[in-house]
């Protein structure tokens, strides 16, 4: 009975709740209309129409028929999507390596989630801090975690025992890898700056001293932070373009380019298999628009706005429960989150691929090296400006 009283039941529960919140609640259904988003924005780019028959049409809520335009026609699709991948036949061809096989998908797709647990995705809620994993080496536990979702791929090109596959997972292998250095390399002149590896420190101290990219934004930025920016801007160019080759995406998706690999290392995959490849990229393009967030952009800050525990922002704003701004503050992380979702999008329907050359060009002989200088920059501007 002793145990039983000593266990932390109540930290347990909000643990759970925080876990199920930000995995069934914002991220797999954000990965859902992330993908509808992308093809709504690429059919509007390319001049069509894209989805927009499934769906409920505003006439039938009692609408003008002359808005029919602007129907809620297509905000059904990502549901009829998962009920095709779930129907559809699991096939799984003789030649493949069956227990590698099948472990391929869960790699690709777990450490994209996991990784998620670190994130600050709001300041508090009746007292809870609204992260699910509050450790002080978030930024590591990241980088870490993300790291692994490479044998997913490789797995699944290695296993399919098909020369196309195989090639798409060796480009992968080579390009996460190389990739990987310069987005750690990047992240550093972040940590020298706030002096930690917490991401909940990062975002405390943006709402201090104003938002890394954005310094005016929070506070009055001096000379010091002014003189920082240019480091700080560097960095987040650096990590955009890592992030990008990170998650596969285009100008960087080698792994998967469907003209020369015909769909690259998932080709031999099919129903909720194939789409667990694509629920990983989606989950990891969150994750990492999340850390971007977190990194340079102030997490859930927004200036003038207390946080959940009724702390900071305007004196009058006060009067309102802190648990609304609790709600607030999640509210802004997400909002900051899907800006640079459609950026993301955006990118891959503006710009053409890479060749594989210069995809490995870029990432040894300039990221690289930029990253690294730029973090002597960094610390040089913060030892003669102390």
């Amino acid at each position: 009975m002793d145990f039983i009283s000593s266990i932390p039941w109540e930290l347990i529960a909000w643990s759970l709740a925080k876990t199920i919140f930000l995995i069934f609640i914002v991220v797999l259904p954000m990965v859902s209309y992330t993908v509808y988003a992308e093809r709504r924005v690429s059919a509007l780019i390319q001049d069509r129409l894209g989805p927009n028959r499934t769906g409920m049409p505003i006439s039938l809520l009692g609408a003008k028929k002359d808005w029919q335009p602007f129907s809620l026609g297509g905000l059904g699709q990502p549901i009829a999507d998962a009920v095709k991948f779930l129907l559809k036949e699991d096939f799984v061809p003789a030649h493949v390596n069956t227990i590698y096989f099948w472990m391929a998908p869960c790699l690709a797709m777990m450490p994209a989630l996991i990784t998620l647990a670190a994130i600050p995705f709001g300041s508090e809620f009746f007292g809870n801090k609204m992260v699910v994993a509050d450790i002080n080496v978030g930024l590591l536990f990241m980088f870490a975690i993300s790291s692994i979702g490479v044998f997913g791929i490789v797995l699944a090109g290695w296993s399919s025992n098909s020369k196309y596959p195989f090639l798409g997972s060796i480009r992968s292998t080579s390009q996460m890898i190389s990739y990987e250095l310069s987005m750690g390399l990047s992240a550093v002149p972040v940590l020298l700056i706030c002096g930690s590896t917490s991401l909940g420190h990062i975002v405390d101290y943006q709402g201090q001293h104003g938002w890394l990219l954005a310094p005016f934004m929070g506070a009055m930025p001096g000379a010091r932070e002014i003189l920082l920016w240019i480091p700080v801007l560097i960095a987040f160019i650096t990590f955009s373009i890592s992030m990008f080759a990170e998650t596969n995406r285009l100008p960087f998706d080698l792994p998967e380019s469907e003209q020369e690999l015909v769909a690259g290392y998932h080709t031999e995959y099919s129903s909720m298999k194939f789409a667990l490849f694509f629920l990983g990229e989606y989950t990891a393009m969150i994750a990492g628009s999340a850390l971007v967030v977190v990194l340079f952009f102030g997490g859930w800050h927004l200036p003038g706005v207390p946080d959940g525990a009724g702390h900071g922002g305007l004196a009058f704003l006060h009067i309102i429960p802190a648990w609304i701004w609790g709600l607030v503050n999640i509210g802004v992380f997400l909002a900051k989150v899907v800006v640079l979702l459609f950026i993301f999008i955006w990118v891959r329907w503006t710009l053409p691929r890479f060749r594989y050359d210069q995809l490995m060009k870029l990432g040894w002989l300039y990221l690289f090296e930029i990253a690294l200088v730029n973090i002597f920059l960094t610390a040089g501007i913060l030892a003669f400006t102390k």
